[in-house]
């Protein structure tokens, strides 16, 4: 749900937002990527389901307008970079790190 943490016990990056959906296999399938990702950055996403959160829905749509009709996406707060869809380890933390 909205600004869940992680199971990990490193602190929510805000500016990190990763949509997601609780029935969403793509979503499920990045899971050990982004697990990785925040092991190594010492972070967890700011994780946001949007099929059950209308507000974290509306934020989606305004964040994702031209960019992506679906998730996962993640959006950089800091940079405007946004990931569309699957990612690999190397480009999801090039995105998280503002590279």
């Amino acid at each position: 749900m909205a600004g869940e943490q992680a199971e990990t016990s490193h602190p929510i990056n805000p500016d990190l937002v990763y949509f997601t959906g609780t029935e969403c296999t793509h979503c499920k399938s990045m899971e050990p990527v982004i697990t990785q990702v925040e092991k190594d950055l010492g972070i967890s996403f700011n994780r946001k389901e949007v099929w059950h959160n209308m507000a974290n829905q509306d934020e989606f749509r305004k964040l994702a307008i031209g960019k992506c009709e679906g998730i996962p996406f993640f959006y950089n707060k800091k940079t405007g970079k946004s990931i569309c869809g699957r990612a690999s380890f190397d480009g999801l933390k090039a995105w998280a790190t503002g590279i």
